[in-house]
């Protein structure tokens, strides 16, 4: 695609990387078939496409973003199937990345969406808040409905309709008993949704891995990896959350080392392993943050690497494995998850609509109430054609909207395999647990 940025805004660092972006797009088209809002809606404006055209003319002529422009941005799930689909290697997260952010510069929202987006930003990366948040989540639940009839209060009600009927208790730190002689040495993302709301799925991690000869430790002061706030374009608050994160990871690794810092939500895998690109320019943090993105795996792509036992409990259940956004498009990692669940003794059933996306997207599913509805039905619908046991995922996002969307019962991969392996029963499971 030719461009015409001038060489004053070449000289900023965001601006030429987007202009690098938007140059290898070469209008094939490709992408619009695996686009899940194109898909849906049918509108070219609603295709990757579409939207590199619309980022171009803002970017380029340094125009105020319209709102017209904003909602076709606003309604990208950032599901990056479309880096998948591209043969000119476009990467379209780098370019929408930084589109959001001038947005969220230049843009005045409406009030009320400036409401939501300030209570999401300041609730969700923390966990007590978000703890305290959901307790009151519970109480305001009757009120989903009626919330619902208001456009204005669609948001909150999808956030009352996310939220738990019951709360897990508050997940201790993990790590791993004293190994006499360990493989090595893992630390494994704690982060900020994830230990509220599923902690069993870091639980499990840190068991499988422990069998596995690994030393699990949580890094002191890590917290959320920034992804949600680096999503709705607040740049300075996802910058302060991976130094913070890159200052705890590296004093693991000067202290006692690290082989790798492992992650079971894969929409944090793909935000941490781009740490690097995100502080390129910060002469204080660029060398450590490349080292940590490098250190950054998912962890069925680190345990699809090293040598696990063989299973002690095969189960031999049929599984519906669906493949997180962030995990097959984002990191690339594809097969690792299927093949650890079909060396552990699982059947693993696959949708025919693998490649789309669930409709959580982070914080979509609240921005975005309806179309994440509509997307989710239809990935609960391919899911449940299956007819499996149990839907396979790594993700806490995916796995909060498909829970709501089917009666199948959901689970990480990484629980299924510390079962298979000597551990317990996933809760989803287990008819004697609380869910």
């Amino acid at each position: 695609m030719q461009t015409r940025f001038s060489p004053a805004q070449l000289a900023d660092p965001d601006m030429a990387a987007s202009e690098a972006v938007i140059r290898k797009c070469v209008h094939c088209g490709f992408c619009t078939a695996t686009c899940p809002t194109y898909v849906l809606l049918g509108d070219e404006l609603d295709s990757p496409r579409g939207r590199i055209y619309l980022m171009k003319e803002m970017l380029e002529g340094e125009r105020r973003p319209t709102a017209e422009v904003v909602k076709h941005i606003d309604r990208c799930l950032s599901c990056l199937s479309c880096m998948t689909t591209c043969p000119s290697g476009v990467n379209y997260m780098h370019l929408v990345d930084h589109a959001r952010a001038y947005i969220e510069e230049r843009y005045r929202r409406p009030l009320r969406e400036r409401v939501i987006r300030w209570l999401l930003a300041k609730v969700l990366p923390h966990r007590r808040r978000f703890r305290a948040a959901l307790a009151l989540a519970r109480l305001a639940k009757p009120a989903e409905p009626m919330l619902r009839k208001v456009e204005a209060l669609k948001p909150l009600a999808a956030m009352l309709a996310l939220a738990p009927a019951r709360l897990p208790a508050a997940a201790p730190t993990v790590r791993s008993e004293p190994l006499a002689a360990p493989k090595g040495r893992v630390a494994l993302l704690a982060g900020c949704a994830e230990p509220v709301l599923k902690p069993e799925f870091r639980a499990a991690a840190a068991r499988l891995l422990t069998r596995a000869g690994y030393e699990v430790v949580a890094a002191a002061g890590e917290g959320c990896c920034g992804a949600l706030v680096h999503h709705m374009g607040r740049k300075v608050e996802a910058l302060h959350d991976a130094r913070r994160n890159i200052d705890a990871w590296t004093a693991e690794i000067e202290g006692r080392g690290l082989d790798a810092i492992l992650v079971t939500a894969s929409g944090c895998g793909t935000t941490i392993k781009d740490y690097g690109f995100m502080l390129r320019e910060d002469p204080a943090y660029a060398g450590k943050a490349a080292k940590v993105s490098a250190l950054a795996k998912d962890v069925t792509e680190f345990l699809a690497a090293i040598d696990l036992p063989a299973p002690v409990n095969p189960q031999g259940l049929r599984v519906a494995y669906h493949a997180a956004c962030s995990l097959q498009h984002g990191q690339n990692v594809t097969e690792a998850p299927k093949t650890l669940l079909r060396q552990a003794g699982y059947e693993v059933r696959t949708p025919v609509d693998a490649h789309l996306c669930c409709g959580s997207a982070g914080v979509y599913n609240i921005l975005q109430p309806e179309l994440a509805d509509a997307i989710g039905r239809r990935k609960a619908q391919t899911l449940d054609r299956l007819d499996a046991d149990v839907i396979a995922l790594g993700n806490i996002g995916c796995a909060t909207q498909i829970a709501l969307m089917t009666r199948v019962p959901v689970a990480h991969t990484v629980e299924l395999l510390d079962w298979a392996h000597g551990g317990p029963a996933p809760s989803s499971l287990d008819p004697q647990s609380d869910r």
